[in-house]
């Protein structure tokens, strides 16, 4: 390892939660436990296939002390992990104060920024959408109208009426749970361009509605059977209310590498460079990469989508597990990257318990694991809020500190 300065790195496990959150009845949630029901899962044989088998394998994490920062927020160990384990970096839980349970509001509790206002909503009815504010999208651009108007899950509704979208030239236009806008197109047939356009369009017509994202969603194929989302997602969101860390850090001229949907999350503001990538391991490769190079005093940022995107809304409780067996097979790699005085935190920002009902995310707590070159180990308790995080690598940074959060980086 080469010497150097402080430099940060966060990996968001998007949707990961170990259960346990304070408000969870609030929400529909109360029993919800995204790394314990997987767990479980395994250890039954729920979870076996071609690619993986038996319980649920993720040493890495383990010694970073994930299964018991699951059972400080749950109360139970999860299933095949000890008791006894030799933890090797600070581990916590941490509850959310957000109100919701949204990509935004978690992230952007993460790095400092709590959403305490209430988001808008579109009801789940059909149509979900206001007649008011589809006929202003059709109108403003120039659409021949839309299909869905609905909640749903985005890979069933591009199954559902994808050729019809082919066929008419009719955007797919769906929500869910979250403050969300969700199109759906063809990258050819439609056009990726002009899907931007368009999102780009609903982005400044929903500004009454309080609506947290528009987010762009391309496809391919020319069936039902060989529809696919492409890793051409954008994401259009609305501004924190206030400067995050990553903001903070590019003020006090930090590197700030955004990989994946980070930027978007954070509408742009903060990052001084944007790598994109599609799926863990792309992002994995890029977070490697970008490792090497990043600056003393730097700060990286990395959300891994796929737990959430491919496995927590889809309800699939093996392809998650998997996932998550990958991930952890990939630590060492990340962890040869780091020099003396970085620092790693490994969390998550809502979660996605593939075992629940529905298939939007649920309100959990999620794991703070921090590791780094001579960082000692211990437990640093039980969180009030994410924004402990962005506190914490604040001060291993050197910027000066928020308003909402309190730093964990000492005993």
């Amino acid at each position: 390892m080469d010497d150097g300065m402080a430099r940060a790195f966060i990996f968001v496990m998007d949707s990961f939660g170990i259960g346990g959150a304070p408000d969870a009845a609030k929400f529909g949630d109360e029993g919800s436990n995204t790394l314990g029901h997987i767990a479980r899962a395994c250890a039954a044989g729920a979870c076996d296939d071609d690619e993986r088998h038996g319980t649920l394998k993720l040493a890495n994490l383990e010694k970073l002390g994930l299964g018991l920062a699951a059972k400080a927020a749950s109360g139970e160990l999860p299933a095949g992990f000890s008791p006894n384990i030799e933890v090797e970096g600070v581990y916590a839980n941490a509850s959310e104060v957000s109100t919701g349970k949204d990509t935004p509001s978690g992230h952007w509790e993460i790095a400092g920024v709590p959403v305490l206002f209430d988001w808008g909503y579109f009801p789940d009815t059909q149509p979900s959408f206001p007649a008011a504010l589809t006929a202003a999208i059709i109108r403003e651009a120039n659409l021949p109208g839309i299909l869905g108007d609905k909640h749903a899950s985005g890979t069933q509704i591009i199954a559902e009426l994808g050729e019809e979208h082919i066929r008419s030239g009719k955007p797919i236009c769906y929500t869910s749970a979250d403050s969300v806008y969700q199109i759906a197109a063809h990258e050819t047939h439609f056009g990726l361009d002009r899907l931007y356009a368009l999102c780009e369009t609903v982005r400044r017509l929903i500004e009454p509605y309080n609506i947290g994202r528009v987010i762009a969603r391309p496809f391919i194929g020319e069936t039902a059977e060989s529809f696919e989302r492409t890793g051409n997602r954008k994401d259009y969101a609305v501004l924190p209310p206030e400067p995050t860390l990553l903001d903070r850090a590019k003020a006090d001229s930090r590197d700030v590498i955004a990989i994946g949907k980070v930027d978007d999350i954070y509408a742009h503001s903060g990052p001084t460079e944007v790598i994109k990538a599609n799926g863990n391991a792309a992002l994995g490769d890029a977070t490697l990469t970008a490792m090497a190079k990043l600056p003393e005093g730097g700060l990286l940022f990395t959300n891994f989508v796929d737990f959430d995107q491919l496995y927590g809304h889809r309800r699939d409780v093996t392809g998650y597990a998997a996932a998550l067996e990958r991930f952890d097979a990939r630590l060492p790699a990340f962890f040869s990257r780091c020099r003396t005085g970085d620092l790693v935190v490994i969390t998550a920002d809502h979660g996605n318990d593939p075992t629940w009902r529905g298939n939007d995310h649920t309100r959990e707590q999620v794991p703070v694991l921090v590791w780094g070159p001579g960082i000692k180990p211990r437990y640093a308790g039980s969180r009030k809020t994410f924004a402990d995080i962005g506190e914490t690598v604040a001060e291993h940074l050197g910027l000066a500190a928020g308003k909402h959060g309190k730093s964990f980086l000492k005993a």
